[in-house]
C-alpha cells in the first residue's frame, strides 16, 4: 500500500525539515497558531525553487471563521492565481456560508482559477451543517481532496465518520484525515478508516539562536522560540504506517 503523508509547515525551515524527513507533500502555511494563513509570495517562490515534492499553499486571508466577504475573496482569488504562476502543485482552501453550508459559488471560482492545480478543501468542512451534502458538493465542483477530522476536534475522535466519508466518496475524492494525527495513532487510522493519505503538522518549538535575550522578555517564548519540525518525527510517521 502506498501511503501519502502531507505535512503542514510554518516557514521555509520547517518545510526543509519536513522534506528531509520524507514528507510526500507540503501544506505551506503562515501563522499555524491561527490554523494557517496564506504564506507570502517570497516563501512560496523560495520553497518552490528548493523542493521538488508537491507544494500546496493554504489560501486563507486571516484566522477565525471561514465566512469571507467580497474583499477577502478577492484577496484569496489573487493568491490562487499567484500560487499557480509560481508553479505550485495545488492549493488548500475552504469557504462557508454564514448558515454553515459550503459557499459553492466562491469555492467553484477558486477551483476554476486554480486549474490545472489540485484543490484540497480543508477543515472548514468540519464546521459544515450537513457533511454528506457538503461531500457531494465538493465532488461536483471538482475538489481533489478533503481534509477532515470527521467533524470532531481530532481525527482519532472522528474515525467513524472518516470511514463513512471514504466509503461514500468511493474514490471520487480523496478523504484525508487530519488533526491529532501522530505516530501513536496513524496505523489505527489507516486500518479503521481505509485512508491512504494523512495530514499532520508535528509542531514543536526550538529555542532561538539569539545570544542576547532582553531581560523584559526572558520568561516569554514570543521572540526567542521558533516553529520547528523534527525530520525524525516525519520519519516516525512513515515507520508507523509500515
Amino acid at each position: 500500500m502506498k501511503y501519502i503523508i502531507e505535512i503542514a509547515t510554518a516557514d521555509f525551515n520547517t518545510t526543509k525539515n519536513a522534506v528531509e524527513g520524507g514528507a510526500d507533500r507540503i501544506e505551506l502555511c503562515a501563522a499555524l497558531g491561527d490554523g494557517g494563513t496564506t504564506p507570502s509570495a517570497g516563501m512560496m517562490r523560495l520553497c518552490r525553487e528548493h523542493f521538488s515534492i508537491p507544494i500546496f499553499p493554504i489560501i486563507r486571508p486571516r484566522g477565525g471563521d471561514f465566512f469571507y466577504n467580497d474583499a477577502e475573496f478577492k484577496i484569496m482569488h489573487a493568491d490562487v492565481v499567484l500560487a499557480r504562476e509560481l508553479g505550485c502543485d495545488g492549493i488548500v482552501t475552504g469557504l462557508l456560508e454564514k448558515d454553515g453550508n459550503i459557499d459553492i459559488r466562491k469555492t467553484s471560482k477558486l477551483v476554476e482559477s486554480a486549474y490545472p492545480m489540485e484543490v484540497s478543501f480543508h477543515r472548514a468542512f468540519d464546521r459544515c451543517r450537513d457533511p454528506w451534502m457538503a461531500l457531494e458538493q465538493l465532488i461536483e465542483i471538482g475538489c481533489s481532496r478533503l481534509l477532515t477530522s470527521g467533524q470532531q476536534l481530532t481525527a482519532p475522535e472522528g474515525m467513524e465518520m472518516i470511514k463513512e466519508l471514504i466509503q461514500t466518496a468511493n474514490e471520487r475524492i480523496v478523504i484525508m484525515p487530519g488533526s491529532g494525527v501522530r505516530k501513536e495513532n496513524i496505523r489505527e487510522l489507516a486500518d479503521q478508516t481505509g485512508a491512504v493519505e494523512f495530514h499532520s503538522s508535528l509542531r514543536s518549538k526550538l529555542q532561538s539562536a539569539m545570544t542576547f535575550i532582553h531581560p523584559s522578555f526572558v520568561k516569554t517564548e514570543e521572540s526567542y522560540f521558533n516553529a520547528h519540525i523534527d525530520p525524525e518525527a516525519v520519519m516516525d510517521l512513515r515507520k508507523a504506517l509500515q
